[in-house]
């Protein structure tokens, strides 16, 4: 028997977290019964579980999907406003399931995300305990100097709380019709809700355009907005390592 979260999360519907959700909110059945007990468990090769009414046949193979995104798509799997969505741009590239993406990245801004049908991979790269990377280039209103920079590096409040420090560099300088603007790059270790723009906004250079270029060591390279592409072996190997074995004493 195993956890009915677990199972959603294998099926691609969800990551476990948001399966629960899904159960608390009485979207799943199991052999005609709506479940909504947390910790609840199956057997999937022998109960029928529905979600939405859609019935879970036979496990998908696990895809991991690079998408770069353009700037006005959602990046979540449905939109109230029915906004394009990122599931929408890859199933117009002929990508059909149950796929989410793996974190957000605004709608106003531009760059890698992942999605996939594996809730474990999905787990595993969001928790904020692995600290994964995420790179960015920001174009600013003005120049930050050294300050700005060392204050973004150490860490601003966002809602009472200090960011996790980060690498900050001024790339370059722009002059424009829109005044004297600049790019800096951002890696940051944490994910949380709109954190560039907030940290831009804290040394007082808002944000003008956003891009995220890298996810871990995965680059845009050879992505254009709106193009895909799976991510290959190494790549994975890279973002989901094995555990390391205890030393022999």
């Amino acid at each position: 028997m195993i956890r009915l979260n677990k199972v959603l999360s294998a099926f691609g519907v969800a990551s476990r977290r948001t399966a629960d959700t899904l159960m608390a909110q009485g979207r799943v059945e199991v052999n005609g019964r709506v479940i909504t007990a947390l910790g609840t468990k199956i057997d999937p090769d022998v109960d029928e579980i529905r979600v939405d009414g859609r019935r879970l046949k036979t496990l998908p193979a696990k895809r991991y999907v690079l998408l770069y995104k353009p700037r006005g798509v959602v990046s979540t799997r449905t939109d109230p406003q029915r906004r394009p969505t990122v599931t929408d741009l890859i199933a117009r590239g002929g990508i059909g399931g149950y796929f989410y993406p793996v974190g957000r990245l605004d709608y106003d801004s531009e760059g890698l995300i992942i999605l996939t049908n594996d809730g474990t991979f999905a787990e595993r790269v969001t928790h904020p305990r692995y600290e994964l990377e995420r790179t960015y280039e920001a174009q600013i209103e003005g120049v930050p100097d050294e300050r700005d920079l060392d204050r973004l590096r150490h860490g601003v409040l966002i809602d009472g709380r200090r960011t996790l420090p980060a690498r900050a560099k001024l790339l370059r300088v722009v002059h424009g019709r829109a005044g004297t603007q600049s790019v800096i790059e951002l890696v940051l270790r944490e994910g949380r809700n709109r954190q560039v723009r907030r940290m831009c906004d804290a040394i007082a250079h808002p944000i003008v355009t956003l891009r995220r270029t890298r996810i871990g060591a995965i680059t845009a390279k050879g992505l254009r907005p709106g193009a895909w592409r799976d991510l290959t072996p190494a790549e994975l190997r890279e973002l989901m390592p094995a555990p390391s074995k205890p030393a022999r004493g």
